[in-house]
C-alpha cells in the first residue's frame, strides 16, 4: 500500500471508477461525498414497495466502459425490448426493433412513422456506424442532430414521429441542437447493445462498483464548501490536506475561481404514478408525439418485475420543460395520461416527482476521450466527470479511469 493521501471529492461514477484505478494501482484513496451514498446522479429510492431511479435512465449494454468495470450477471439485467410505441393522440403503434433490424417486415405499422425508403437510410446508417469507430465519430464535424437527419434525407414525417421524441429524451432537449457526434454515438450503441436496467434499480450500478472497493474510505454526508491549494474545506469547518485531489464533480462548486465557466446544465422533471394496470402492455419506450407536456414514458414493471408490487404497475414520466406549479403539472400530466390509456386520470396516483436540476452536462466540443493535460489544473488538482467529454455513463467512467491514471503518473 502506497502511503499517500488522494482525496476524491463526489462518489458518482466518475469518482468511484477513479478510487477502483488508484485502488489497482496500490493506493488508498478518500471519496467524500456530499450525500447519505454513491451514486451522484444515478439514485434509486424505495417508495411504499416501489422502485423510484432518480430521472428515467438505461444502461446500454454496448458501451465499452460499462463491460469493462461492470459484472452485467450480477446486475441481472434487465432488457427493453428494441423499438419503441408511438403514442399520438389516444392512438398507439409500435416501431419494431428500427435500429437492428430496420428491413424486417412489419407490416404497416412501419408505414405510419416512415417510408421504405427511411428504413433504406436507417440500415445504411447504421452500416455506416458499425465501421466508423467511436474516436472518429466524436472527430467528425459536428452539425446539430436535426441538421445531420435532414442532410441524410431522412423525411420529416420519421424524423417527427421517431427521431425527435426518441432522441430528445436522451439529449434533455426539444430542438434536437445537440451535437450530431452525440447522435452517431448513441446511435451505434443502441444499434449494437440492447437499453437495460439492473433488476432492482439504477442505483445498483454505483453500488456494485463500491462493492468492489477494499482499500477506499468513504466519507458520507461531507459536503465541501471550497478547495484552496491542497487542503479541503468541508462545510462543517473541517479542513482536509492532501497530496492529491481528484475533483470528481463539476468543480466550479468548490472552485470560486472556476464559477461562470460552465454552460447551465440540462434539467428535467420524472414524475412517478402508480396505476392498477399497464398502459403500454411491454418492455418498451412509449413515445409521446404532439402538443403534450410528456415527453416519453415508461411502465417499468413490464421491464423489471422487482419495481412494482404485485398487481401494480409503475409508470415512468419525463417532462422536458414546464413552468407549471408541481400540483398542477401532476393533474396535467394524469390527464394527458387518461388521454393516451384511455384509463381514468384518478387512477393514476402521483408517487414522488423528482425536478432534477443538474441532468446532463451542455458540452459544447464533445469528445469520446480527454488528453491528460485536460485533466490536471495543478500540481496537486485533477478534474475527472463527464462534462468534460459528454454526457453519459460511458463518458463517466472513461474521464474516471483516465483522471486516475494521470494521478498515479503524477507520482512516479
Amino acid at each position: 500500500m502506497i502511503e499517500k493521501k488522494i482525496y476524491i471529492v463526489g462518489a458518482g461514477i466518475s469518482g468511484l471508477v477513479a478510487a477502483l484505478e488508484l485502488e489497482q494501482a496500490g493506493f488508498s484513496p478518500i471519496l467524500v461525498e456530499a450525500s447519505d451514498r454513491v451514486g451522484g446522479r444515478m439514485k434509486t429510492d424505495e417508495v411504499s414497495g416501489f422502485l423510484l431511479d432518480h430521472g428515467f435512465q438505461v444502461l446500454n449494454t454496448a458501451y465499452p466502459e460499462a463491460k469493462r468495470y461492470l459484472d452485467f450477471s450480477s446486475l441481472h439485467l434487465k432488457t427493453f425490448d428494441p423499438g419503441a410505441i408511438i403514442l399520438e393522440g389516444n392512438s398507439s403503434y409500435i416501431i419494431t426493433d428500427p435500429l437492428r433490424n430496420p428491413l424486417k417486415l412489419v407490416g404497416m405499422a412501419f408505414s405510419k412513422v416512415g417510408t421504405f425508403l427511411d428504413k433504406l437510410k436507417i440500415f445504411t446508417l447504421t452500416q455506416e456506424l458499425k465501421k466508423k469507430s467511436a474516436d472518429d465519430i466524436f472527430a467528425s464535424p459536428s452539425l446539430t442532430t436535426l441538421e445531420y437527419l435532414k442532410n441524410y434525407g431522412f423525411s420529416d414525417h420519421i424524423i417527427t414521429h421517431f427521431f425527435t421524441p426518441f432522441f430528445r429524451g436522451i439529449f434533455l432537449e426539444k430542438e434536437l441542437t445537440t451535437s450530431s457526434r452525440m447522435f452517431e454515438f448513441v446511435f451505434k450503441m443502441f444499434s449494437q447493445g440492447q437499453a437495460a436496467i439492473p433488476a432492482k434499480g439504477m442505483g445498483r450500478i454505483p453500488e456494485q462498483l463500491q462493492q468492489r472497493l477494499t482499500k477506499t474510505k468513504i466519507l458520507f454526508n461531507c459536503p465541501v464548501l471550497s478547495l484552496e491549494g491542497s487542503t479541503l474545506k468541508l462545510e462543517d469547518g473541517t479542513q482536509m490536506k492532501a497530496d492529491r485531489i481528484l475533483v470528481a464533480v463539476q468543480p466550479d462548486k468548490i472552485m470560486k475561481q472556476l464559477q461562470g465557466q460552465f454552460d447551465p446544465p440540462k434539467k428535467v422533471i420524472n414524475l412517478y404514478f402508480s396505476s392498477p394496470k399497464s398502459i403500454l402492455g411491454r418492455p418498451m419506450i412509449g413515445l409521446v408525439v404532439g402538443d403534450r407536456v410528456i415527453n416519453n414514458l415508461v411502465c417499468m414493471e413490464e421491464v423489471s418485475e422487482a419495481y412494482a408490487p404485485e398487481g401494480k404497475s409503475l409508470l415512468s414520466v419525463t417532462v422536458l420543460e414546464s413552468n407549471l406549479p408541481e400540483k398542477e403539472l401532476i393533474k396535467k400530466v394524469q390527464a394527458e395520461l387518461e388521454e393516451i390509456s384511455g384509463q381514468k386520470a384518478e387512477l393514476f396516483k402521483h408517487l414522488k416527482t423528482y425536478n432534477i436540476t443538474h441532468a446532463l452536462p451542455q458540452v459544447g466540443d464533445m469528445k469520446y476521450s480527454i488528453p491528460a493535460t485536460e485533466c490536471k489544473i495543478h500540481d496537486h488538482i485533477f478534474l475527472a466527470g463527464d462534462y468534460l467529454l459528454h454526457g453519459s455513463i460511458n463518458a463517466a467512467m472513461t474521464s474516471g479511469r483516465i483522471a486516475a491514471e494521470v494521478i498515479i503518473n503524477s507520482f512516479r
